[in-house]
């Protein structure tokens, strides 16, 4: 339903070591770790990865409509808007995680391109709460 709003619910926790300082890439992955390389990765264990998105969601993405997400950060009541479009070459087939590139780059991760925002974007103090 292109045009029409579409909410999925996504559930992830921080690491201590988050970064998020990956200027062109944000992913959230299932993993339960993150190295001190993956400086792009801004949440650990979710619960769904590109692949698990409602099939609705999925229809939307790749017909090209914009996708706004909006990061929630509990108990502390941060959040941050995130948005990009979709693209009819986006697969949306991994099963480990989700990506949004502010490129137009795709691959089975990737759920967004050309974005506003990447991990180095995000609000300093909602990435210090991720570490915890």
């Amino acid at each position: 339903m292109p045009g029409g709003i579409i909410v999925d619910v996504l559930q992830a926790q921080g690491h201590p070591n988050i970064k998020a300082l990956h200027r062109t890439t944000l992913e959230i992955t299932k993993d339960d770790y993150v190295t001190p390389r993956g400086d792009c990765i801004i949440a650990v264990k979710a619960n769904k990865a590109a692949a698990d998105l409602q099939d609705e969601l999925k229809r939307a993405i790749i017909s090209g409509s914009y996708v706004t997400l909006i990061l929630t950060l509990h108990p502390y009541n941060l959040v941050e808007v995130v948005q990009g479009v979709g693209a009819p070459t986006l697969t949306l087939e991994d099963l480990r995680s989700i990506v949004v590139r502010k490129s137009s780059f795709t691959d089975p991760r990737t759920i967004a391109i050309r974005s506003n925002k990447a991990a180095a974007d995000l609000d300093r103090n909602f990435v210090n709460h991720l570490k915890n």
